[in-house]
């Protein structure tokens, strides 16, 4: 589970952000949420099960999700992937910043253990990089990196890196200057717990509301698992689509017209199709039969998108990963949308997150979500974004009104629009 997530100096994020999954100590309107919303880690503390960030168009809202995806992706493939840092791109209108290195930290919680694992790096090499947990109530380093140096490490509690050291002698580093130590321990089988932290940060699964690439193959293959078929059939048929059932069909050379020409017929060799069953009616509204259509070119944007999401919403909850969704509202009818924000706030979810970017004003309900289960994001002058909570602003109560408050600009992060009926050059 996710307890927080620093980054500074990324794209329009000049200063140091914090997006915080720690529950508040505070009291909502409807004091179920304070129960079903969170999930409990501890006798004082609570994480969150879901947060939504809002904001105006290149607000900055998708450049969080950016930097969550630079910190995983760094941290699963620096070893492999020399050219993995160059996602990095600091904050570009400022002197001050424009040449420093940019900033990651995540705080995350793995058998009762809380570790605290952060770097910083630009677009060439690792700058600096530190590891410290918490077993019980004090925090440990576990190692602290300089450039290409280990100048701190604990020989009691993290073994590993001092072994690896050890075995690759005082002149020489198992990393490279633009690789991760924590990243390399954990490709030795005597890593375990850099191994644990890698694994774990892998895991969180980050995809586009405007479709993921990958996510229709990932679905298709699902519907060859009877349990994985019956959930996306049944998230599909709770969201009112209509749809009776969902089987794959796969071209091969040998089911093809013969007269088709080779060139053609090499590109549906094996190739895997879905078809979707709806129910078909005569006249007088009685059933007479099933009709079959092909899902990716017959079925609505919105129906691939569900079909799409299902195995990442499947994962999660049954798994326990962390789903983050940018444009989470993007082809979805906003009860939709309702429905499954609900379903990651409810009893049925022991510890799955939700996290999610959205312009879906329907969602903010005191009735739905917690003051801090709602962030915001907003440009100033100089254009530099920032991250905050709804909780954080002074004098919103419990009971207000979020979604009024929020179009009428009392919260912040919307946009300043001008007069449309007076653009240029229509004249």
């Amino acid at each position: 589970m996710i307890e927080e997530f620093s980054f500074g100096n990324f794209w329009s994020f000049k200063e140091m952000q914090t997006l915080n999954m720690t529950a508040a100590k505070i009291k909502s309107k409807n004091s179920r949420l304070d129960t079903v919303n969170l999930i409990p880690v501890g006798e004082d503390l609570s994480l969150l099960k879901s947060k939504a960030i809002y904001g105006a168009n290149a607000g900055g809202k998708s450049n969080v999700i950016k930097a969550l995806v630079a910190f995983i992706r760094i941290t699963n493939e620096s070893v492999k992937n020399e050219k993995v840092l160059e996602m990095i791109e600091s904050f570009q209108l400022s002197t001050e910043t424009v040449n420093e290195p940019t900033f990651f930290q995540m705080a995350i919680r793995i058998d009762n253990i809380r570790y605290r694992y952060g770097f910083e790096a630009d677009s060439e090499s690792i700058k600096s990089e530190w590891l410290f947990s918490t077993p019980n109530l004090r925090e440990q380093a576990l190692f602290v990196r300089e450039g290409d140096q280990i100048i701190d490490i604990n020989q009691k509690h993290f073994a590993e890196g001092q072994k690896s050291i050890d075995l690759s002698g005082a002149d020489e580093q198992i990393f490279r200057g633009n690789s991760l130590f924590l990243s390399s321990l954990a490709s030795f089988g005597f890593g375990k717990i850099s191994k644990q932290i890698v694994k774990k940060i892998s895991s969180i699964l980050v995809i586009s509301g405007l479709g993921h690439h990958g996510g229709y193959g990932l679905a298709g293959d699902f519907l060859n698992d009877s349990v994985k078929k019956n959930f996306i059939l049944d998230f599909l048929k709770k969201a009112d689509l209509g749809i009776e059932d969902l089987n794959t069909i796969e071209l091969n050379g040998d089911s093809l017209p013969e007269d088709m020409p080779d060139d053609v017929k090499q590109g549906f060799r094996k190739r895997k199709f879905i078809i979707s069953s709806r129910k078909r009616f005569n006249e007088k509204h009685e059933l007479v039969g099933i009709s079959e259509f092909a899902f990716d070119v017959q079925e609505s944007e919105g129906t691939q998108k569900m079909f799409e999401l299902s195995p990442f919403i499947y994962a999660s909850l049954r798994e326990g990963y962390p789903l983050v969704i940018d444009e989470f509202d993007a082809r979805f009818h906003p009860l939709l949308t309702k429905k499954i924000v609900e379903l990651f706030n409810s009893e049925a979810n022991k510890g799955a997150q939700l996290i999610f970017t959205t312009h879906d004003t329907n969602l903010l309900s005191a009735d739905l979500l917690r003051r801090d289960q709602i962030d915001f994001v907003e440009k100033d002058r100089f254009g530099a974004s920032h991250l905050y909570t709804l909780v954080e602003i002074k004098g919103v109560r419990n009971d207000a009104s979020f979604e009024k408050d929020y179009i009428q600009g009392k919260y912040g992060a919307i946009p300043f629009l001008g007069d449309f009926t007076n653009l240029s050059d229509l004249d």
